[in-house]
């Protein structure tokens, strides 16, 4: 077999480092763990369930927005960047819930939601009472609207979850906003802005925070000059060259090097995620040692289970970190997709994408066109383990460790996402990925907590409970737990190589210390390399890999 090499890449610093070769656990506030029974999952559960995070054996956790907030997009229409939403707990839990991750050896990374505020946010507040004209209303992004009294928007923009992208104040002005009309976007070329922001880093690294993700990092810096593009030439999000008006600007890195120097005033330095939509040939900018430090890499989340697909998402990462100098992050899924143990078990569709399929099935209640849900899991199983042992960092989204599908049923109701709404009944939106997880086989809410839950969950979660699982070696989370201990054995350097197999259905390669990742993803079980199986994610067929597997050997020099 040929072994091609893809290059070194530097060495971790103990301490400082730390995110390079990170397993990130998300957690969505909400819908992880509840403490008073009203529903919601708060930041008190979060700190009841730590043990959970240390069993899993993960690094750091970033938390999704835990701020004040009306719940227009799920905590992303942020009241005050500065505080926590009362129904979640206080700055004390807050703190509380840090100690008990530093204490786990845990680290934290929080959500910074830059682009917008909410329409509750006092500085919006002040920009509608203020008037035309006023200083106040420089913060966001005001125009004039077309025709008699400004009575038509200013332009035919449309908002990404469905809807005009203007919204009118009732004196002639429209304000901007590229999500749901709670969320108006602000305004980066005034400079309070970009000092508030300053601050609201210094007051959660100063709490503790070790981290950041931000929230439509791309999107800050817009070009809203007249004459304007019309929809249809904008309607395209990604551009090779920062020319979109909305979208990765050259602007934006700007702010990042300045961002840079507030995280150096700590030490260890803090460090930043990009959530960076952008053309790939563009992702490393965010990621630079002068920028934010790292940026997602959507690409595995997007790609089929096919082994070329995979290879080139690889090949894509491995580049990036070349480029960049920084680690690649892989992912499979989020709060904002279709569940990846689901997604796995749809039906290819030559004339749709994975996404366009979901939506298709969510629409249909789950009923069209037909998963295979047992397939999905052992997918999303194999797939893991893979991410698992490339170079870099990998994000698991809650719940992907006890191999939960998405609900697709829920319902009317009870759906809260934007998207159902504006949509006006073309897709369903992402409430199915964050309903509460069970943590116990039966109870009122499976032991989210000691009420219902919302949104509500059904009667065949309890078989996916932590408990459960945890007392089954062959579970999902068992595999986790094994893979995740194993890990760390991986990450003392980021080299990395390809290993040839005639058979093309099989994805293999191999990291320092002679161990073997081998994935197949074609129809007869596979010869796996002589050595001791460290773990797989099911059982061998009389030593053999059986198709949709994947397993680690160390194989001894």
């Amino acid at each position: 077999m040929a072994v091609m090499r893809a290059g070194g890449f530097p060495f971790l610093r103990e301490g400082v480092d730390w995110w390079r070769s990170a397993v990130v656990y998300q957690i969505y506030p909400r819908s992880f763990a509840d403490s008073d029974g009203d529903g919601i999952g708060d930041l008190p559960g979060i700190t009841s369930r730590v043990w959970h995070l240390a069993a899993l054996g993960v690094d750091a956790v970033w938390l999704s927005p835990f701020y004040p907030s009306a719940l227009a997009d799920g905590g992303y229409d942020v009241d005050d960047h500065r505080d926590v939403d009362p129904r979640l707990g206080t700055l004390a839990d807050f703190d509380d819930m840090v100690a008990a991750l530093h204490g786990a050896g845990l680290r934290i990374i929080a959500d910074i939601v830059p682009n917008h505020t909410s329409d509750r946010h006092p500085w919006f507040r002040e920009a509608l009472a203020s008037g035309r004209g006023a200083p106040e209303r420089e913060r966001y992004i005001f125009r004039d609207g077309r025709g008699p009294g400004g009575a038509e928007p200013p332009n035919d923009w449309q908002s990404g979850f469905g809807g005009p992208a203007w919204e009118p104040v009732g004196d002639g002005q429209w304000y901007f906003h590229y999500f749901a009309k709670e969320q108006p976007d602000l305004n980066w070329d005034d400079p309070g802005v970009r000092e508030d922001f300053r601050t609201t880093l210094r007051f959660w690294s100063d709490r503790g925070v070790d981290g950041f993700r931000i929230d439509v990092a791309h999107g800050l810096v817009k070009d809203l000059s007249e004459p304007f593009a019309p929809w249809s030439e904008v309607a395209e999000v990604t551009r090779a060259d920062g020319t979109h008006p909305l979208w990765d600007r050259e602007g934006v890195h700007e702010i990042y090097a300045d961002w840079r120097r507030v995280f150096d005033e700590y030490d260890p330095p803090r460090f930043a995620v990009a959530e960076a939509a952008v053309h790939p040939t563009r992702r490393a900018r965010y990621a630079s040692p002068e920028g934010l430090g790292q940026a997602f890499n959507f690409q595995m989340q997007e790609a089929g289970f096919q082994p070329d697909e995979f290879r080139a998402v690889i090949d894509a990462g491995l580049a990036d970190m070349r480029v960049s100098g920084s680690t690649t992050t892989w992912l499979l899924g989020c709060h904002d997709t279709l569940r990846v143990a689901t997604r796995y078990g749809l039906p290819r569709d030559p004339d749709l994408n994975s996404h366009q399929v979901g939506q298709r099935w969510l629409l249909t209640n789950g009923a069209e066109p037909v998963a295979d849900l047992a397939l999905g899991e052992r997918r999303a199983r194999a797939a893991a383990l893979v991410l698992l042992a490339l170079p870099g960092a990998t994000y698991v989204y809650q719940g992907d460790e006890l191999g939960l599908h998405e609900v697709p049923d829920l319902p009317p109701e009870s759906l809260q996402d934007p998207i159902a709404t504006r949509s006006r009944g073309t897709a369903k939106g992402r409430d199915g990925c964050r309903v509460p997880l069970p943590w116990t086989p039966d109870g009122p809410s499976f032991g989210f907590g000691p009420g219902g839950a919302q949104p509500p969950q059904p009667a065949w979660f309890g078989r996916y409970a932590v408990s459960v699982e945890a007392d089954d070696p062959d579970s999902t989370l068992s595999m986790y737990r094994r893979a995740l201990s194993l890990r760390r054995s991986l990450t003392s350097e980021e080299e990395f190589a390809w290993v040839s197999d005639p058979d093309e259905s099989v994805l293999h390669f191999v990291r320092p210390g002679g161990w073997h990742c081998v994935s197949n993803f074609g129809g007869a079980p596979v010869e796996l390399p002589h050595g001791t199986v460290a773990v797989s994610s099911v059982r061998l067929e009389d030593g053999r890999l059986p198709r949709d597997a994947t397993a680690w050997v160390l194989v001894e020099d």
